[in-house]
C-alpha cells in the first residue's frame, strides 16, 4: 500500500468499521497513522499476538501512554503495562475483589446506583445521557469500590481520559493539550496521594484499604505502585462501562424493535449486553511493542517495533462473526475479546456486564421508548477507546 490509513481521520473515528473490513481484505498487517504503528486487523492475528506476552509486550501500552514529554503516567507504571511474572504478582491482590462472590455481594449495591440515577433522569425533553447516565453509574460503583469521593465523578472521567486517549491523541505541535494531560497527572498524583494517606491514619472496608494491606513477595506495595493500581482501576471502572452504557443506548436508538424485545423478555438482556459488546467494543485497540523479530499476517516485524492490536476490527471479522457488521441479539456468546485475551483478561469483565444488565434494566422499567433528539449524537475520538461523547435522546415514560 502506498498510502497509509489514518486511524485518527473524523471519518474514521465516526465510523472505523469499513476502514477495518478494507484492512482485512488488503492489508492485515500493516503500517497506520499516527505515529507508524503496525496495526492488526484479523481475528486469527489478533488472537495470537494476545495470547503471546513473550513476543508481544504489554509494554506497548506503557510507550504509548507515556511519552517522553509526559513525565510520567501512573496507568503507564500500572500492571496493565507488564508482562508475566510481574504481571502475575500484582493481579492475585486484585483479583478476589472482581471475583463471582464479591460481585454478587456489590449487585444489590449497584442496582440501588441505577435506579437512583435512572429516577432522575428529565422526561419528555432531550438530553444528553452521557453525564447523567453512562458516566454517573460506572464513577459510582468505581467510588464506591475505592473509597472515592463520588461528588468528584465528572473529574475522575476527564483525569481517566486524559491519561490515557487524551495522551495518545497529542501532535508534536499541541503544547496546550500536553499540559492539560501533564496538570490532569499532577492531580490524579496528588487526589489519589490524599487517598491513601487518609487510609493509612483510618481504614476502612474499600479496595485500597485492602491494597495497603497487602504484600507482595512479603512487601508492601509502594505510595507509587498504589497510585498505579488506583489510576488502572478508575481507567478499567469508567472508560469501558461508560462506553458499554452509551453504545448500548445507541443500538436501542437504532432498533426499537429491540427496545420492545427486552422489555418483553428480560432473560435477553444479557445477550444484548454480549452483542453490544461485540458491535460496538468499547476497547478498540491494545498496544503491544515486538521483543524480538517475528513474522505476523505474512508481514515480517522487526524487534521493537509498536503493534495495534484492533480489537474492534478483530469483533466484526467476517471469517470468525458472519454478517458481523450487524446486530444479532440471537448470535452465539458470550463475547470476550472486546475484554482481552490471556494474562491480560480484564479482570473487571464481570462488573461491567452487571452494570450494563442492571443499567438497562432500570432503563427499562421506566420508560416506554426512547427516541433521538434533536441533535446529532458525537463520537469519542481515541486511538484505543470508542464511544458516544454526547448522546441526546428522548425519554417517554410508561
Amino acid at each position: 500500500m502506498s498510502e497509509r490509513f489514518n486511524l485518527l481521520s473524523p471519518e474514521v473515528k465516526a465510523n472505523p468499521y469499513p476502514t477495518y473490513a478494507r484492512m482485512r481484505r488488503e492489508a492485515p498487517v500493516c503500517q497506520v497513522e499516527p505515529g507508524g504503528m503496525w496495526a492488526v486487523s484479523r481475528h486469527e492475528d489478533v488472537l495470537r499476538v494476545l495470547k503471546d506476552p513473550q513476543r508481544f509486550s504489554s509494554q506497548g501500552f506503557r510507550v504509548a501512554t507515556n511519552p517522553p514529554w509526559l513525565g510520567g503516567n501512573p496507568f503507564s507504571e500500572s500492571m496493565l503495562t507488564m508482562d508475566p511474572p510481574q504481571h502475575g504478582r500484582l493481579r492475585v491482590l486484585v483479583q478476589k475483589a472482581f471475583g463471582a462472590g464479591a460481585m454478587a455481594r456489590l449487585e444489590p449495591r449497584v442496582r440501588d446506583l441505577c435506579r437512583q440515577a435512572v429516577a432522575e433522569l428529565p422526561r419528555g425533553v432531550p438530553v444528553d445521557l452521557m453525564p447523567p447516565y453512562a458516566l454517573r453509574i460506572p464513577a459510582a460503583v468505581i467510588s464506591e469500590l475505592l473509597g472515592l469521593d463520588p461528588a468528584r465523578a465528572t473529574r475522575l472521567k476527564q483525569w481517566a481520559d486524559l491519561i490515557t486517549g487524551g495522551v495518545t491523541t497529542v501532535r508534536p505541535e499541541e503544547e496546550d493539550r500536553k499540559q492539560r494531560a501533564r496538570d490532569a497527572v499532577a492531580e490524579l498524583r496528588q487526589y489519589f496521594g490524599e487517598v491513601l494517606d487518609a487510609r493509612a491514619h483510618a481504614p476502612g472496608t474499600d479496595l485500597v484499604s485492602e491494597l495497603q494491606q497487602a504484600r507482595v513477595d512479603g512487601e508492601a506495595l509502594s505510595k507509587d505502585e498504589l497510585i498505579a493500581f488506583m489510576a488502572l482501576l478508575l481507567v478499567g471502572g469508567i472508560e469501558t462501562v461508560v462506553h458499554l452504557l452509551g453504545a448500548s443506548l445507541v443500538v436501542l436508538r437504532e432498533h426499537p424493535e429491540i427496545w420492545a424485545q427486552l422489555r418483553s423478555d428480560r432473560s435477553r438482556i444479557p445477550a444484548f449486553i454480549d452483542e453490544v459488546l461485540r458491535y460496538e467494543p468499547p476497547a478498540q485497540a491494545a498496544p503491544r511493542l515486538t521483543t524480538e523479530a517475528v513474522e505476523l499476517g505474512g508481514v515480517s516485524l522487526p524487534k521493537g517495533a509498536p503493534v495495534l492490536v484492533l480489537l474492534g476490527s478483530a469483533a466484526h471479522d467476517e471469517a470468525h462473526f458472519p454478517d458481523g457488521d450487524r446486530f444479532n441479539l440471537s448470535r452465539p456468546g458470550p463475547q470476550n475479546l472486546p475484554f482481552g485475551h490471556g494474562v491480560h483478561f480484564c479482570l473487571g469483565a464481570q462488573l461491567a456486564r452487571m452494570e450494563g444488565r442492571l443499567a438497562l434494566e432500570a432503563m427499562l422499567d421506566a420508560f416506554r421508548h426512547l427516541q433521538a433528539g434533536p441533535e446529532p449524537m458525537t463520537w469519542h475520538r481515541t486511538l484505543v477507546v470508542r464511544g458516544p461523547a454526547t448522546l441526546p435522546l428522548v425519554l417517554h415514560p410508561h
